[in-house]
């Protein structure tokens, strides 16, 4: 039976199968347990479970995610073959709950772990807050614990290269020009069966604006819709490629007037060109560098959502998708006896005389 630690159950839950991966159990040494981390995170209400859902090929009715929920593949590769497990992490509450990322992305995890970003296309005025945030946690958590691993590993006098930043091909297009996210990226836009009813010019600017950003983090970009059994397996595909490394399809698409599909490294800043601009003079924009220039520029054509409600929704306790009608009845009772016992205690105070 493990010590037990100070660490979480999840960790000791990783110790216990590297423990036993060590000793060798019964499996032969040429048919070891393959394990995958993906963290699913993306816009509130973006169709993230139902896509994970249909991508594990499991018939059951959506439902809100509570924060951040687990739950895991397996893949069968062979008769007495240990099946491949794939651990999946979806946070829930788009950006609300960010600081959650800190339990999938661990010491333990990141070693095979990938990120999917999941953004609603029907939401284009919410799209670049939402993934510029959730990015943003997510690489700093990264950065943060291969820092610490690193070091570890140094105090021990060993190897941390398998913890150093993705090394793409020395033929990967602009390796000078772009910025890889530390772990493999796939970013995915939901809802396309809604997006295509936009304006044609605006729907240019939103998919030119996503190829710059995907290829910018060197990740893979694809367009689907839960209502189209055609772009769930592709999208299928592409979650499989990281789940379990399975192929994930030579299909490539990037036709603003159609479903984009773009693995990683299949295109570049000489295709995608010129920010998709009409009315903006970009040379009055004052941008630091080509990846602001873009946000300024879509922020243009699509302004932001005040991120009020968000900070709002910062207490799970408050956000409707949480509800619990007895807990929330109770909760409403005390607040209301907190707020009366207020009231008493301020008018004791006005009425005491205090002597002089």
């Amino acid at each position: 039976m493990p010590k037990i630690s100070s660490d979480t159950l999840w960790e000791q839950a990783a110790a216990e199968v590297l423990s036993r991966e060590a000793e060798g159990g019964e499996e032969d040494a040429g048919e070891t347990l393959s394990e995958r981390t993906v963290f699913l995170m993306g816009s509130k209400s973006g169709g993230k479970t139902s896509i994970l859902l249909r991508c594990l090929d499991r018939d059951e009715p959506s439902k809100p995610t509570l924060a951040l929920e687990y739950t895991f593949g397996r893949r069968a590769r062979g008769h007495n073959i240990p099946k491949d497990i794939a651990h999946l992490w979806e946070l829930g509450g788009g950006t609300s709950l960010s600081d959650l990322v800190r339990i999938p992305i661990t010491a333990a995890s990141i070693r095979s772990l990938s990120v999917v970003l999941i953004l609603d296309l029907s939401k284009p005025n919410a799209l670049w807050a939402t993934m510029e945030k959730l990015l943003q946690a997510a690489q700093k958590q990264l950065e943060k614990v291969s820092s610490q691993a690193q070091q570890a590993q140094k105090a021990k006098h060993q190897t941390a290269a398998h913890l150093a930043a993705r090394v793409l091909p020395k033929d990967y297009p602009d390796r000078e020009l772009i910025s890889p996210y530390p772990v493999p990226l796939l970013i995915i836009g939901s809802k396309y069966d809604i997006f295509q009813e936009l304006d044609s010019d605006k729907r240019k600017v939103v998919c030119k604006t996503l190829r710059f950003v995907a290829h910018y983090y060197a990740a893979s970009l694809i367009f689907t819709s839960i209502k189209s059994e055609s772009l769930i397996s592709k999208t299928k595909s592409f979650f499989s490629h990281l789940a379990f490394d399975l192929d994930r399809g030579k299909t490539v698409c990037c036709d603003s007037t159609k479903p984009l599909v773009i693995p990683a490294g299949s295109d570049s800043f000489s295709q995608i060109g010129s920010p998709h601009t009409t009315d903006v003079d970009i040379t009055s924009l004052r941008a630091k560098n080509p990846k602001d220039l873009w946000k300024k520029v879509y922020e243009r054509v699509f302004p932001q959502e005040n991120t009020g409600e968000q900070r709002e929704l910062k207490d799970p306790a408050r956000d409707p998708q949480y509800s619990e009608p007895q807990i929330d009845a109770m909760r409403a009772q005390k607040d209301q006896e907190l707020d009366q016992y207020k009231r008493n205690a301020a008018k004791s105070w006005k009425g005491l005389e205090l002597e002089t």
